[in-house]
């Protein structure tokens, strides 16, 4: 049969499609997908990077129980506990961040907490939060871009849309790289932890009488391993820390990538002591939620006391000169203060607790957020620098007794959050304080040591004190003056006695005034009475001395410190009685001819005193003689000013020279207190000066 050539080709075709299907089936094997039921068999486990040893054949796997078996709990030898659960931990309590908490340890337990260090990632500090949030705007920008410029490059040719897509490829990549490498850093760093805790309560004496000491202290423990989730006296010490608590408080900081198990365990001591411990423990990112100090020099300064009271202050709180800045401090007081008889043992194993302190202290600024009554606080720029101070005066002392006064605060820059670091409170060294008056052993009248009592018998008195020094403060002229003076029940309260005092010396101070009021103060630097000084510095200088003079800073009468100078011995004391004779005797052998003593020791150094106060014998801490010397320096000579010097008739009974070593007032000057460490530092700091001088000019010499 003839074909057309159109049949011909397709003809062709047909053969050629046909030889081509049996060459590939000759070539080529293709397998073919066939689904059939199986038999039920056990799940075989898949797993990535797990020991050789571990067993998951058929027979193996078919010996498991079911997973849904509520009995079932797997063991695989890749596996630890970390990823499996916590079965061991499930009933501690679960600390949370900036959290504190409270709780009783019964003795002869162990409370344990965790610290689960995911919970973290979710509080993620807001900057890092916004940076995230920032790339990944960037990132959406970006994309957006893209795909605007995809929509262009499809209207041109190929070439020119892969060229387009190389060049924006590696930008994109290169910020979801940064945003992941900053996810799993978050994720997977390390963190700084802060522990704190406090005892607030502490088991009881059963017999107060025979236990002196104070119940043992508790014990912290801390483990990163999961291997000890259970910290205690008892889990492997290899994997743990532990710290005894110190006076009722404990802080410790450290860096983990783990969560964190703690363990607080209370020692059983139920034959001496009854009932539980009443702690607060926290945990934070941000700083210690309790803490103290007692490496430092206290932050608080003995002012002076009398028989029933005591005047503490603190050092400057700033040094700015910034009205803005001081006002802010002189606002709002920031401390509260502890104060303790130190023959009263209540607050032993607490001294450092803040909450503790709380309860246990005898007397205290704030009680459950209350003040108290025998304590009142305010602000004052008295003192040196004329900056920003807090005073306490605690009143309902006992006399002739010995005190620790313990200053603590409270840092919360967010009143509305009671959790934050700071927020528990910080607890400074303890002040050792006293007050005055008492029946004491008297030594020898003017012997150095300040302490009462004495082996020689012959000199050994006993003498009654009558509380005729009292505390004023907040004087309105004399305004630097904060200490004892000569008082008299019989004349009035502290504040009738401080206005007596302040008036006479800004009665003296006006007279002052009229005679400067002669000085050409304001007359050109070439005419005037100094080159150095003016009548600025004369008026400074004469209220300093006058307050110092007109005002005497008192000690009891029985105090036989040599810097002392007995003052109104000839009169009665404000019960009426009298000094007897054999005291008398002493001193006039001691500071008289044998048979009779000066003025200076008869009467005060005002008459004024003695004529309406009426204070009897008393002992002065005499004005520093610096304060006479700048007087004389700083004002013009014709007002007539002149001062003894050492050695010289009248020192001795008007001027001490200041030479304070170790916490002594050995004379007065304003502002002055019982600062304990400064006149230390001061004796080394000149001491380093000539020794580095000395050194130095041998140095030149050479």
């Amino acid at each position: 049969m003839h074909l057309s050539p159109l049949q011909s080709r397709l003809a062709a075709s047909f053969i050629a499609s046909c030889l081509l299907i049996v060459l590939y089936l000759t070539l080529y094997s293709p397998n073919f997908a066939l689904a059939a039921e199986l038999q039920d068999a056990p799940p075989i486990m898949i797993l990535d990077d797990v020991d050789s040893d571990l067993d998951v054949s058929l027979g193996a796997v078919s010996d498991l129980e079911s997973p849904l078996d509520p009995m079932y709990e797997p063991e695989f030898a890749a596996f630890d506990r970390s990823i499996l659960g916590r079965r061991q931990v499930r009933d501690t309590n679960v600390l949370k961040n900036n959290e504190a908490f409270p709780l009783n340890v019964v003795q002869g337990i162990t409370e344990r907490f965790v610290f689960e260090l995911s919970q973290l990632s979710e509080e993620e500090p807001e900057e890092e939060r916004s940076l995230e949030l920032r790339d990944e705007a960037h990132i959406s920008e970006a994309q957006e871009q893209d795909e605007e410029e995809e929509e262009e490059e499809k209207e041109e040719d190929d070439d020119n849309f892969h060229d387009k897509e190389l060049a924006t490829e590696p930008a994109n990549s290169n910020l979801v790289v940064s945003s992941e490498q900053r996810l799993g850093k978050r994720q997977q760093g390390a963190r700084q932890l802060f522990i704190s805790a406090n005892t607030c309560l502490q088991p009881q004496a059963i017999n107060a009488t025979k236990t002196i000491q104070p119940p043992p202290q508790l014990t912290l423990y801390i483990s990163t391993s999961t291997d000890n989730v259970e910290p205690g006296p008892e889990a492997d010490a290899s994997t743990q820390t532990s710290m005894i608590f110190k006076e009722g408080a404990i802080m410790y900081n450290f860096t983990t990538t783990s969560d964190v198990y703690v363990g607080v365990h209370a020692p059983n001591m139920t034959d001496l002591f009854e009932g539980p411990y009443n702690m607060k423990i926290h945990i934070s990112t941000d700083g210690y939620y309790y803490s103290y100090s007692v490496e430092e020099d206290a932050d608080l300064i003995w002012v002076d006391s009398d028989s029933q009271g005591a005047l503490l202050i603190t050092h400057n709180l700033t040094e700015s000169n910034d009205e803005k800045e001081q006002q802010k401090y002189m606002e709002k007081p920031p401390y509260v203060l502890f104060a303790q008889d130190k023959s009263d043992p209540s607050i032993n194993g607490v001294k450092y607790s803040f909450c503790g302190l709380e309860q246990y202290a005898q007397i205290a600024t704030t009680k459950d957020g209350k003040y108290s009554n025998m304590v009142s606080t305010g602000m004052t720029k008295r003192g040196q620098g004329n900056y920003p101070k807090q005073q306490f005066f605690f009143s309902g002392l006992k006399p002739s007794t010995s005190y620790i006064g313990i200053l603590a605060n409270v840092t919360n820059p967010n009143p509305g959050s009671s959790n934050i670091a700071g927020s528990g409170g910080h607890v400074f060294k303890a002040t050792n304080f006293q007050t005055k008056s008492g029946k004491l052993f008297s030594r020898d009248p003017g012997s150095s040591a300040n302490q009462v009592g004495t082996t020689n018998a012959a000199q050994e008195l006993i003498q009654p004190d009558h509380g005729n020094c009292n505390i004023v403060l907040n004087l309105t002229f004399c305004d630097q003056v904060a200490y004892s003076v000569p008082s008299n029940p019989n004349f009035g309260n502290a504040s009738v006695l401080a206005k007596f005092y302040d008036d006479y010396a800004a009665e003296a101070y006006g007279f002052f005034k009229k005679a400067l009021a002669q000085v050409a103060c304001e007359a050109p630097v070439a005419q005037r009475y100094s080159l150095t000084r003016n009548c600025s510095d004369c008026e400074a200088a004469y209220k300093d001395w006058l307050c110092s003079v007109t005002i005497p800073r008192c000690e009891d009468f029985s105090n036989n410190a040599s810097y002392l100078h007995p003052r109104a011995m000839s009169q009665p004391f404000p019960n009426g009685e009298m000094l007897d004779n054999t005291t008398l005797s002493l001193y006039k052998e001691k500071y008289g001819d044998g048979k009779s003593l000066s003025t200076a020791f008869m009467q005060s150094r005002s008459s004024r005193i003695d004529e309406f106060v009426k204070p009897g014998p008393y002992k002065e801490v005499l004005p520093c003689d610096y304060l006479c010397y700048r007087l004389v320096q700083s004002c013009p000579s014709s007002m007539g000013f002149s001062c003894p010097l050492p050695g010289q008739k009248g020192f001795n009974s008007s001027y001490y020279i200041k030479n304070e070593t170790n916490g002594e007032v050995v004379c007065n000057y304003p502002g002055s207190a019982h600062i304990f460490s400064a006149a230390t530092k001061d004796v080394v700091s000149v001491a380093l000066t000539v020794a580095v001088l000395v050194v130095v000019s041998l140095l030149l010499a050479c």
